[in-house]
């Protein structure tokens, strides 16, 4: 009997051949191995793709922001608004069942528009339509009336530096994409305060326009003087680029009524489903709830908030437990910063071994494509293989880098990260603007979204190990 032992044991050398024991006796997992354990969640897959698609849970995630979105309209960071919509989530997510369902307390920004118009008064009479940026300064209670500057790119203010000294200075930079163009609406003013000028306007970062500006966030700098800023539509920062290119004066008087006020309380909204094997270990899916305060913010983020409440919703319907906390976080003041996210990462980066992975959907819930992904190869390898799962939505794409502002934090310091990628093409013709409302919303999108959000957090979070880093 003992050569039996002694002969199976000599077949099992090769396959362990340089492979170390782990403290629990066992041998590390080949990709062979975790590729099978995937392949394992086919059924579990497929019946959370039939609920959120096809099932009783059809729709629930676009009727949920509905309702939110009527309800309680924009949220913008230090607002009555935003404190109403952290107090129906809170209830909303203990209604639905979910465990830990609480509030972490953070401070963040308070700033308020208050009244603002723009009028050109020359070569003619021309109502602009303006947005204040945030953390703008008011103009003087008379408003500013002054002579405009069009320049296209910062070079071209440099160049013109001594023409710029107190006018208007109008930025009627290209859209070429959000990322680079958006530091014209970020450091505009400061540029244009380099050089003397007492006011600035942005053409909103927009790929569409239907006369609409665009808000956002917008930051001053030490030792450099802060001017009133605002964001114009498309149509009117071309008007007036063409008129200057005419040599025509442009005149115009701006009234802005901003104001800052101290820092104020908010709150970060978590509620999980616990571990049933690894309970101190987390995923991590999250959204923002905060929003800019025009339009409702059904887009910009309550569709990526809702469907990260409906993987939760989902999970639970099926019954299922993963071996990992599931965590549900709502930010507060991600358009100010991601400065609630910032406290929640100061918070609990003690415990960062035990968070698995951390996903944000802050980009649209349109037809979606596949995961963005933060990531070492082998982590990456690990997901192409879960998101092959999604095969019956056809949604099995993975691309290069996470992007969130709320869980940047996480993935600079090693910890992976997924972000929801979908068709895009429309997301800034309504991005921090009126147009922000349920009608850009769809119902069916949603719930592909809702599938492939909840699929994804599912399998890491039952998966018996956790993504390697």
């Amino acid at each position: 009997m003992k050569y039996v032992f002694l002969i199976l044991f000599m077949n099992l050398l090769p396959q362990y051949a340089g492979k170390s024991l782990r403290r629990d006796g066992s041998y590390p997992k080949t990709f062979e191995d975790i590729k099978n354990e995937i392949a394992g969640y086919t059924d579990i897959a497929k019946a959370i793709i039939d609920l959120a698609v096809h099932g009783k849970a059809q729709n629930r995630s676009y009727e949920r922001l509905a309702v939110f979105a009527d309800t309680i309209g924009p949220r913008l960071s230090g607002s009555k608004n935003l404190d109403a919509a952290i107090k129906y989530m809170f209830s909303a997510l203990q209604e639905d069942g979910l465990e830990n369902v609480h509030l972490e307390p953070v401070k963040v920004p308070h700033w308020e528009r208050g009244e603002e118009f723009a009028m050109m008064l020359e070569p003619r009479n021309h109502s602009i339509a303006i947005l204040g940026l945030g953390s703008s300064v008011a103009t003087p209670p008379e408003g500013i009336t002054s002579e405009v500057i069009v320049v296209a790119s910062f070079d071209e203010l440099h160049k013109r530096a001594q023409e710029a000294k107190g006018k208007i200075v109008v930025y009627n930079e290209p859209f070429i994409s959000y990322g680079e163009t958006v530091r014209y609406r970020s450091q505009g003013a400061v540029e244009a305060a380099k050089v003397g000028a007492v006011a600035s306007l942005i053409r909103s970062i927009a790929s569409f326009s239907i006369h609409s500006p665009h808000t956002g966030w917008q930051n001053y700098q030490p030792d450099v003087p802060q001017i009133p800023t605002a964001c114009i539509s498309v149509e009117d920062a071309e008007m007036m680029s063409r008129m200057s290119f005419r040599g025509a004066k442009i005149v115009v008087h701006l009234k802005m009524g901003a104001k800052t006020y101290p820092d104020s309380p908010s709150f970060n909204t978590v509620a999980e489903i616990v571990g049933s094997k690894y309970p101190e270990q987390i995923v991590l899916v999250s959204g923002h709830l905060d929003s800019w305060d025009v339009g409702q913010g059904a887009m910009d983020d309550g569709g990526g908030a809702f469907i990260s409440w409906e993987a939760l919703s989902l999970i639970k319907d099926l019954g299922l437990r993963p071996k990992r906390t599931l965590r549900l976080v709502l930010w507060t003041a991600e358009e100010q910063g991601g400065i609630g996210a910032k406290q929640y990462y100061q918070l609990h980066k003690e415990n960062i071994s035990n968070f698995d992975i951390v996903m944000e959907s802050d980009e649209g819930t349109f037809q979606p494509s596949g995961l963005g992904f933060t990531g070492n190869a082998k982590a990456r390898d690990i997901v192409k293989e879960i998101m092959t799962l999604l095969q019956p939505i056809n949604v099995t794409e993975v691309y290069d880098n996470a992007d969130g502002t709320d869980i940047d934090y996480w993935m600079r310091d090693g910890v992976p990260g997924a972000s929801l990628r979908d068709d895009l093409s429309k997301y800034f013709w309504f991005h921090h603007s009126q147009g922000d409302t349920m009608t850009v919303q769809d119902p069916n999108q949603m719930n592909l979204c809702a599938a492939v959000w909840t699929v994804v957090s599912y399998v890491i979070a039952d998966m018996e190990e956790m993504l390697p880093r």
